[in-house]
């Protein structure tokens, strides 16, 4: 009975109130249902009831339990009053002798029983620690009937079907009690009832349900200690666990204080170790309250103000480093890839050398690594055992702009479901999380990550501590409370300010914007610093950067120097290695000396000069290839002195020519075992030519990333808007099942191949239903109910509503159409 009322409630609704109800349930219409009807029993399933109480605040659920309560208490009462109706006459017949050996039966349940809105309002009032129910309660209303949890009028609110069983103990109450005793056996609960409700009609459990719903007198009865465990359980939780709950113990022989409990149904033993106490009795306790110290209002944030124009600006600094670090990242894994473990992930001395190498934390290392990779911009890739390598995609994402490469960033680490702040930790089988393993995914992450950073949208220049996040997120979604979400909301807070999304824990405008899913570049751009495209050379083969370089002239710098120190000025090195290092990738000493000359706000110094053309003209002399490798030299003296050095020893070389030696060991060990030594080999191929160390050739292939920024307000409206279409079109099909009266009995439409297509052209552009004959495949014919939609290339798209799917129809297999109007 409630089922279909709900569903005829369903089908009442607007079309905007189903375009609110998918867009702020979108379980519903995945996929979409083929009627109303099915949509009102997707709408009651478990699974999908759960999401949507995760979803209220504490006070809009507190109004949803209040109403469970209410409702079940309204029809205990009349059950009593029904059960009490049938069996007067039968007992009235009946010897008490007769009624103790032969109970009569239990009368079947009756419907529940609707609450009004004034009832609720007086429960709700007096729960509240302060302030007025209202408007409060109905805007409450007003969501959950949005949400179809509740349904029908203010004079009578029913729950939705399966909601009540989803709540199971709401706020904290146990279960009513033909519930909880519903494992006693017929001869106990009629032996309870004698005895704490003599001379009363009714079966044993209706007996003892009806007693219990003024349990005054009885707890007045039993000891101190019996009444201070039922004050341990009013509030909750409503269950406890004592040894040997006897279920046959009888007031005469109570023995403790939990058999006194027991024996007057005060308590009910649900297992052999286990009691609850009776949803009748704990309102008592609660003196008819659902809750208490209850707050219509979210508790205030507190914090430390700051200027909102001063954060954004930070936040736009924080912004422009992160993506340089992340391009950073990229460019020195492609000169010298990390291996990828047989484990999947990243090594833990790789993350610690990377830490070290981008000048970061081990955390925020491992943050810029997992949003790189989420990002597409580093994928597994390159040899048999697999290196972590930049994908193309970053040579696309390194020539836009920067605000425009930040907002992907930003938008990645917001939706992905990977979690950074867990490298380091353990797992449950006490291995070590390594960052870009698969172990680091959480579902819950991107939700606990928008609801951190909509706290702080909430409170704009306001820096709020963690525990005022912590208390706002748990009033925003109580259910969703646990170690784990405190931990995630951390991680995120500590991650938004790492991002460039919050500046001094303010929520900066670009981020604002980004939450919002508006353009977040466009609020960012006029907030960067402007890139400068030259340095300053010392004397000391020193360069300083006097602000952020241009991205050409960074990648150049990086290549061919080290930096020494970051800052408001970056600090670059150039050292011997830097320069073999810019060498190895085709740069030569006249190129080298060009970009310095082209790009230095002061004269090269002579002693950076020297030290370009002394690397350079060393460069190359030894030539290492594949034996499994050798060593070729136009200068017999050079490999004399290289077989002599003791600390050739490892490489296992052995003189084949005065001008070649080859080595058991690999090529690319050969070639760091002589840069070791202090020589400038250079790599050959098997023809004889130098292999350069390209950067941009050290690319493989990686999933594309998902762009799209989720909407705030749930689906998109386009979607949401077809789905109730669909909706529409399926439940009028499901409840009309019937030909159109234009159409012969026993006969599909037909008509000429001109006047069909004109037909369903006018179809589609009023935008109205048709009934259509069509041969299937096997030349059968049979009928369809269709929505037009397009026709293009031979083909009509329209909806099916007698199969309740889109679906594509040959134009020549349409024998005829029909109006339905």
């Amino acid at each position: 009975m409630a089922t279909m009322e709900f569903t005829e409630w369903i089908r009442g609704r607007t079309d905007e109130q189903l375009r609110a109800l998918v867009s702020a349930r979108p379980e519903l219409i995945t996929p979409v249902p083929a009627h109303l009807e099915g949509l009102a029993v997707r709408a009651g399933s478990p699974s999908a009831i759960g999401r949507a109480l995760d979803r209220l605040d504490r006070f809009t659920l507190a109004v949803l339990e209040t109403l469970a309560v209410a409702e079940t208490r309204a029809t205990a009462t009349a059950h009593a009053e029904t059960a009490h109706a049938d069996t007067a006459q039968t007992d009235a017949a009946q010897t008490d002798t007769a009624r103790s050996e032969t109970a009569p039966a239990e009368t079947p349940p009756v419907r529940p029983e609707p609450v009004t809105k004034a009832a609720l309002r007086a429960l709700v009032r007096g729960a509240l620690a302060t302030g007025k129910p209202e408007p409060a309660l109905s805007t409450a209303l007003d969501h959950l009937r949005d949400l179809a949890l509740v349904y029908g009028p203010d004079t009578s609110l029913s729950l939705a079907p399966g909601v009540r069983k989803v709540l199971d103990d709401p706020a904290g109450l146990g279960p009513p009690a033909v519930e909880a005793f519903r494992h006693h056996a017929p001869e106990q609960l009629e032996e309870m009832a004698d005895d704490i409700a003599p001379g009363t009609k009714g079966s044993g459990k209706e007996r003892l349900a009806a007693a219990l719903t003024r349990p005054g007198k009885l707890i007045e009865e039993v000891s101190p200690e019996a009444r201070a465990a039922l004050d341990q359980l009013t509030w909750g939780p409503p269950t406890g666990r004592v040894p040997n709950a006897r279920r046959e113990v009888r007031i005469a022989s109570a023995r403790s204080p939990i058999d006194e409990l027991l024996a007057r149904g005060l308590l009910a033993a649900t297992g052999e170790e286990s009691v609850a106490l009776p949803r009748e009795v704990g309102l008592h306790l609660r003196n008819g309250l659902v809750h208490r110290d209850l707050y219509a209002v979210p508790p205030a944030l507190e914090g430390t103000a700051r200027d909102q124009k001063r954060a954004d600006r930070t936040a736009a600094g924080q912004a422009f480093t992160f993506v340089r670090t992340v391009e950073e990242l990229c460019e020195r894994w492609s000169a010298e890839p990390p291996g990828v473990l047989r484990t999947g992930g990243l090594g833990v001395r790789d993350l610690k050398r990377t830490a070290t190498e981008l000048d970061v934390p081990e955390w925020a290392a491992a943050l810029t690594v997992e949003v790189a990779h989420a990002a597409g911009l580093i994928a597994a890739g390159g040899s048999v055992d697999g290196e972590w390598l930049p994908t193309t995609g970053y040579d696309l994402w390194r020539i836009r702009p920067t605000a425009d490469r930040w907002a992907a960033l930003a938008a990645t680490w917001l939706q992905t479901d990977r979690v950074p702040g867990l490298v380091g930790e353990r797992d449950d089988r006490d291995r070590p999380l390594n960052a870009l393993h698969t172990d680091l995914r959480r579902s819950s992450a991107p939700a606990v990550r928008s609801a951190a950073l909509g706290v702080l949208a909430s409170a704009p220049g306001l820096a709020p501590t963690r525990v005022s996040v912590f208390d706002r997120l748990a009033w925003e979604q109580p259910r969703r409370r646990g170690p784990l979400r405190e931990q995630l909301t951390e991680f995120a807070l500590r991650e938004a300010e790492q991002v460039g999304v919050t500046g001094l824990g303010v929520l900066s405008g670009h981020g604002r914007a980004l939450l919002a899913g508006e353009d977040a570049a466009s609020v960012l751009a006029p907030l960067l610093p402007e890139p400068v495209d030259h340095v300053l050379l010392q004397a000391d083969l020193t360069a300083v950067a006097p602000g952020p370089l241009t991205s050409e002239l960074n990648r150049w710098m990086t290549l061919a120097a080290d930096v020494e120190s970051k800052g408001g000025a970056t600090v670059y090195r150039f050292g011997e290695g830097s320069i073999r290092r810019a060498l190895d990738a085709g740069q030569g000493a006249e190129e080298l000396l060009a970009m310095l000359e082209r790009h230095s706000a002061t004269p090269v110094p002579q002693a950076l000069s020297y030290l370009i053309a002394d690397v350079a003209r060393r460069h190359g002399r030894i030539r290492v290839g594949t034996a499994s490798a050798y060593v070729r030299c136009d200068d017999p003296a050079l490999l004399d002195q290289i077989t002599a050095d003791r600390r050739s020893a490892a490489l296992r070389l052995r003189r084949l020519a005065p001008t070649v030696i080859a080595s058991r060991s690999s090529r690319a060990a050969l070639v760091d075992g002589l840069r070791a030594m202090g020589y400038a080999p250079v790599a050959e191929s098997l023809d004889g030519d130098v292999i350069i160390s390209q950067l941009d050739k050290r690319r493989t292939e990686g999933l594309p990333p998902a762009r799209s920024v989720p909407s705030p307000n749930g689906l998109d409206a386009e979607v949401t808007a077809a789905a109730v279409r669909a909706l529409r079109a399926g439940d009028a099909a499901h409840l009309t099942r019937r030909e159109p009266a234009d159409a012969p009995a026993g006969q599909i439409p037909r008509g000429p191949a001109t006047a069909t297509i004109s037909a369903l052209q006018e179809a589609i552009r009023q935008g109205v239903r048709v009934w259509i004959g069509y041969l299937d495949s096997q030349g059968n014919a049979t009928s369809r109910i269709l929505e037009p939609a397009r026709m293009e290339g031979g083909y009509l798209t329209a909806y099916d509503e007698t199969r309740a799917a889109v679906h594509r129809f040959a134009l020549h297999r349409i024998t005829g159409v029909a109006d339905l109007s």
